[in-house]
């Protein structure tokens, strides 16, 4: 019988974060290197990924920045093929980049603002799992976490742009798990509640932050460390056969 605590290890492993600049992202790729993983990190800010890359050295990992968006499937594709070239495979895909710049009633949001959370947050994913998959499918073997969020299945004011690019996520997520299953790759969601990240500072500072905290049970708001090891346990052997499932970690969080 294999010991778990060896099924949650990645060494000898190559595992490639996006959004991996700041917040959440950030904080699974420090897990991801910390259980041994060699590092693909990607993000669009330059200075973040080379403070990111400077982290995870001093934690004694190997890391490759591929600066970049993935809202470009050309760059998308490029960025592959560096992580191939380099390591020799992909074994782990962590979609974090994502983003949610307007809290605007629906009747206002504009067709522009609409298009650019979905390219990102939705056609990103896509793009970064289409051509992963062509390594990990070759390999017979591979890991696909897509970050997704409770607002996928619960609703909130102001924020249908994102929210539909979640669900997108999801549904996208049972689908590409159902086709690659039999070829040795797995696909999975992990839906974030409320974490303490840029992207969530103004709106837990504003008069909904209160709402958000009453609607969690465990009474505060994730810190980002707090969601490492759900996605070192997707991206692992220790979850060999989890397949086209979201895993939530909210702190109990309801909407209300």
């Amino acid at each position: 019988m294999s010991d778990v605590n060896d099924e949650l290890r990645l060494d000898n492993k190559t595992a490639w974060v996006t959004g991996a600049g700041k917040g959440l992202g950030r904080a699974i790729a420090v897990a991801l290197c910390q259980a041994g993983a060699t590092m693909a990190v990607t993000a669009r800010t330059v200075s973040d990924l080379e403070d990111l890359e400077s982290e995870l050295a001093g934690l004694g990992g190997k890391v490759l920045t591929l600066p970049g968006s993935v809202a470009d499937s050309t760059a998308v594709r490029a960025m592959v093929e560096q992580i191939a070239e380099r390591t020799g495979r992909l074994d782990a895909l962590v979609n974090c980049a994502g983003i949610s710049p307007h809290f605007t009633r629906s009747e206002l949001v504009t067709d522009d603002d609409w298009l650019r959370v979905l390219d990102v947050n939705l056609q990103g994913t896509f793009y970064c799992c289409r051509e992963a998959s062509k390594v990990m499918l070759e390999q017979r073997s591979g890991s696909i976490v897509n970050v997704s969020s409770v607002h996928a299945r619960a609703g909130f004011d102001r924020i249908a742009a994102y929210a539909a690019s979640k669900g997108g996520v999801e549904a996208l997520t049972k689908t590409l798990a159902v086709e690659w299953a039999d070829r040795g790759v797995r696909v999975n969601a992990l839906a974030p509640g409320y974490f303490h990240t840029d992207l969530s500072s103004g709106l837990l500072a504003s008069r909904w932050g209160e709402r958000i905290v009453r609607s969690t049970p465990m009474g505060r708001v994730g810190s980002a460390e707090e969601l490492g090891g759900a996605a070192v346990f997707l991206a692992s052997d220790a979850s060999r056969f989890v397949t086209g499932t979201t895993l939530t970690v909210d702190g109990g969080w309801t909407a209300q």
